[in-house]
C-alpha cells in the first residue's frame, strides 16, 4: 500500500464535479491514488484500517484517555497495562483514544485479540486490569464488565453490540464518528477514515463562492449560540476585496456542565483541522486563530500534535496539494473568561486587549481582527463542514427540522443514570435524549427540569419535554439551544436555588462595560439571595423588601434583556425567567412561606425535634455551636429558632434521629 506520506495532489486525475476521485498521487511510485479505482491504493486503505486490528498478529489493547476518562482513572489504568504486558512478556500494544461518550462507564478498555472482534470493558480501574487480562488472554470474556463489541466480520456470539446499546442506537454520530475509535493524534488513521477528502474535493473541485454556497444550501447553523446561517456568514467575508481575513475557530467553551468542544479536539484535532482549512479557503483567509482555554491542556496538546502532522504531510502551510492556498492555524490559549465566549471580546482578546464586546456593526465579518474580514465558528460548527462537502448539503439537510437541519452534540449531565457526549438529529425530543438516551433518573426519583444552552439557556418544564432539539422551539419555552450543555435535575433540587446559581455565575463573569448588565444582575442576584434567606429579625422592613424584591425581578430581567451590550448580556436573565414561568409556585413558597420545598436553601431550613423519638441524651445540644439547643439529660430537647445558625451539625450526630428539617 503507498505510504499515505508520501502523497501530494494530483491535478490530473479528477472525473466531473458530480462524481470527483480522491486527488492523491504516490510521489514515490507515480501511481495515481484515485477515489473511483476499484483497485486503488487509498481506496483500499479505508477497508484495510477496518481489517487491521482484525488481523493483526499482535493484541491491541485501547484506552480510553480523554479527560473524562483520566478523571475516572484510566491513566494509572495503563499503567497497569503496560505493568502487566512487560511482565508477562505479551505481545501487545496500547493505543490511547478519546472519549467515545459515555462517560458513565470510564475508564474503558477494549481489547482486540488476533482474529476476534473489538470487545469494550466498562469501569476498568487499575485493580481489576490483571483479572481481566489474564481472563481474556485465557480466553474467557468477563460478562460482568463488557460494555459491548463493535460491528465486525468476526463477531463473538452472546456479546452485545455496542450500536444496539439504547445509548448508541438512538443517536446519529456524524460529528463524533471517530471519537473514541481512532487514535486522536494518528494522521494516517484520520486519512485512512475519509479524512481530507473534503478538502481535496474542496481545492480541486469548487472555487470559494461554491463552497459558501454548499454550506448555505445545507442549512448548516452556528453550533454554539444563537444558531446564525453558517454559509450566510461566509458570503459576507468572502464578498469583501480585503486582501487579508482570518478566520476564528472559538473553543472557548465556558459554560457550566459543557465539554463538547474539548472532547472533540481531544479525540478528533483533524476533523476540526480539515473544517478550518475548508472555512478559511471559501472565505479566502491565509491565516486560522484557534482560541482555547487554558484549562484543557490535552485537548491543546493533540492539537499542536495534528497541526504539526497537517503541515508535515502538505496539509497545511503553503500550496496546501498544489492548489496555491495557503493556510497557516495558530493556537491563542484564553485564560477562562466567560465574556471571551462572544465574538468581539474574543477577538480584543486575541488582539492582546482586555476581553471586552464591542457595538455592532460594523460585524467582524466586515471589521474583525486588527480591522480585517473576520468569521468565527465554534468547533462543532466546522467539524460538521468536512463531510457536508463530502457527501453534499442534500445528505446534511436530509435529517433535521424545517429550519434546524444534520445534529448537534450535547453533553449530559447532572441527575442522569448515562452522563457523557450524545449527538442526536434535530428534532429528537429533550424526553428522547433524558429518557432513551440517558436511561432516565438515578435511584427512581422524578424529572424536576432540564437546563439547556448553559447560563445563557433556560429551563425546560417536565410538561413540555417532548419538545424538540430546534433553534425556533426551544426559543418558544425560554430555553436556547447555545452550546450544548444539558443538564438533567431531579425532585430534590431548588429552582430558585438554580436560578441563583446562574446568576451568580453571570453576575462574577460579566465583564463590566455596560450598565444593564454590570448592575442589573447584581441586583437579581441581590433579589435572589433575599428570598432564599430568613427576613432579619425585629426588621419589618426586611419583610418588605422580599415581598418588593420579587415584582421587580421579571421587569429588571427585561430591561436588562432590552438594554444590554452583547448578546451574553441580553441572554443573562434567561435562566430566571425561564424559573419564574415555569416554577413561579417555588418562588411563592420561598417568598411567603419563607421555606425551601426541596431543602437546598440553607437559611430558609426549619430544624425540629420529634419529641416521641428524643431519649434526652444531650449529644446534640453539647454539639450545638451556637447553644440553640435546650433540654435537661434525659428529659425531652427542643430548638431555639431565634438561636439556630441551620448548621445541621445535630441532624449529624442524633443517634435515635429525632431531628428532622421542615
Amino acid at each position: 500500500m503507498a505510504d499515505l506520506k508520501n502523497l501530494k495532489c494530483c491535478n490530473e486525475c479528477w472525473h466531473n464535479k458530480d462524481n470527483p476521485c480522491f486527488h492523491f498521487i504516490d510521489c514515490i511510485t507515480g501511481k495515481p491514488v484515485c477515489h473511483n479505482d476499484v483497485d486503488c491504493e487509498f481506496e483500499q486503505s479505508k477497508k484495510m484500517s477496518q481489517l487491521k486490528n482484525e488481523n493483526s498478529e499482535i493484541i491491541i489493547i485501547f484506552v480510553g484517555s480523554g479527560t473524562c476518562g483520566l478523571g475516572a482513572g484510566a491513566g494509572k489504568t495503563i499503567k497497569a497495562i503496560s505493568k502487566y504486558i512487560n511482565e508477562n512478556d505479551v505481545d501487545a500494544r496500547i493505543v490511547e483514544v478519546g472519549c467515545i461518550g459515555i462517560c458513565t462507564e470510564e475508564p474503558l478498555v477494549d481489547i482486540q485479540m488476533p482474529g476476534k472482534s473489538r470487545i469494550s470493558f466498562k469501569k476498568i480501574t487499575e485493580e481489576k486490569v490483571n483479572l481481566l487480562l489474564d481472563s481474556v488472554f485465557g480466553g474467557d470474556i468477563p460478562i460482568e464488565h463488557v460494555l459491548g463489541q463493535y460491528n465486525s466480520r468476526l463477531s463473538i456470539d452472546g456479546i452485545p453490540l455496542l450500536s444496539e446499546l439504547s445509548f448508541f442506537m438512538h443517536q446519529t454520530r456524524w460529528v463524533l464518528e471517530n471519537i473514541g475509535i481512532i487514535n486522536p493524534v494518528n494522521i494516517n488513521e484520520y486519512i485512512a477514515n475519509n479524512g481530507f477528502m473534503g478538502l481535496s474535493k474542496t481545492l480541486q473541485n469548487y472555487t470559494p463562492i461554491e463552497i459558501c454556497n454548499q454550506i448555505l444550501d445545507s442549512g448548516l447553523r452556528g453550533r454554539g449560540g444563537g444558531g446564525f446561517l453558517t454559509g450566510k456568514k461566509w458570503h459576507m467575508a468572502q464578498s469583501s476585496s480585503a486582501e487579508q481575513k482570518y478566520l476564528i475557530c472559538n473553543a472557548d467553551e465556558g459554560d457550566p456542565g459543557a465539554f463538547m468542544d474539548r472532547a472533540l479536539i481531544e479525540g478528533d484535532p483533524y476533523k476540526l483541522i480539515e473544517g478550518i482549512a475548508i472555512a478559511a479557503y471559501a472565505i479566502g483567509a491565509s491565516k486560522a486563530y484557534v482560541y482555547l482555554r487554558a484549562e484543557y491542556p490535552l485537548a491543546i496538546k493533540n492539537l499542536k500534535i495534528a497541526i504539526s502532522k497537517a503541515i508535515e504531510y502538505g496539509l497545511l502551510g503553503s500550496n496546501i496539494l498544489d492548489s496555491g492556498f495557503n493556510l497557516d492555524i495558530v493556537i491563542k490559549m484564553g485564560a477562562g473568561a466567560f465574556v471571551c465566549g462572544e465574538e468581539t471580546a474574543l477577538i480584543n482578546s486575541i488582539e492582546g486587549k482586555r476581553g471586552m464586546p464591542k457595538p455592532r456593526p460594523p460585524f467582524p465579518a466586515v471589521k474583525g481582527l486588527f480591522g480585517k474580514p473576520t468569521i468565527i465558528n465554534n468547533v462543532e460548527t466546522l467539524a460538521n463542514v468536512p463531510k457536508i462537502i463530502l457527501n453534499g448539503a442534500k445528505w446534511f439537510n436530509s435529517i433535521g427540522t424545517e429550519t434546524s437541519k444534520g445534529t448537534k452534540v450535547f453533553a449530559l449531565s447532572g441527575n442522569i443514570n448515562i452522563t457523557g457526549l450524545v449527538e442526536v438529529s434535530m428534532g429528537t425530543s429533550i424526553d428522547d435524549i433524558v429518557y432513551t438516551i440517558g436511561g432516565g433518573i438515578p435511584n427512581n426519583k422524578s424529572l424536576k427540569a432540564v437546563q439547556i444552552g448553559g447560563p445563557s439557556g433556560g429551563c425546560i418544564h417536565t410538561s413540555i419535554l417532548d419538545i424538540e432539539v430546534d433553534y425556533e422551539s426551544l426559543k418558544t419555552v425560554g430555553a436556547m439551544m447555545g452550546s450544548g450543555g444539558l443538564v438533567v435535575m431531579d425532585e430534590d433540587t431548588c429552582m430558585v436555588d438554580i436560578a441563583k446559581f446562574f446568576m451568580d455565575f453571570i453576575q462574577r463573569e460579566s465583564c463590566g462595560k455596560c450598565i444593564p448588565c454590570r448592575e442589573g444582575t447584581r441586583r437579581m442576584l441581590e433579589i435572589l439571595e433575599k428570598i432564599s434567606s430568613k427576613p432579619s429579625k425585629g426588621k419589618s422592613i426586611s419583610q418588605l423588601e422580599r415581598f418588593h424584591s420579587i415584582l421587580h425581578l421579571k421587569s429588571l430581567a427585561e430591561v436588562i434583556q432590552d438594554t444590554s451590550l452583547c448578546g451574553l448580556g441580553k441572554s443573562a436573565p434567561n435562566p430566571v425567567l425561564s424559573t419564574l414561568r415555569w416554577f413561579s409556585d417555588e418562588y411563592d413558597v420561598h417568598v411567603y412561606e419563607k421555606r425551601c420545598p426541596a431543602k437546598k436553601c440553607k437559611d430558609l431550613l426549619v430544624y425540629q425535634i420529634d419529641n416521641t423519638k428524643c431519649n434526652g441524651c444531650t449529644i446534640c445540644s453539647k454539639n450545638c455551636p451556637s447553644d440553640a439547643i435546650l433540654g435537661e439529660l434525659k428529659h425531652h430537647h427542643y430548638i431555639n429558632q431565634d438561636k439556630c445558625i441551620g448548621c445541621s451539625a445535630c441532624l449529624d450526630v442524633c443517634k435515635p434521629k429525632a431531628i428532622f428539617v421542615n
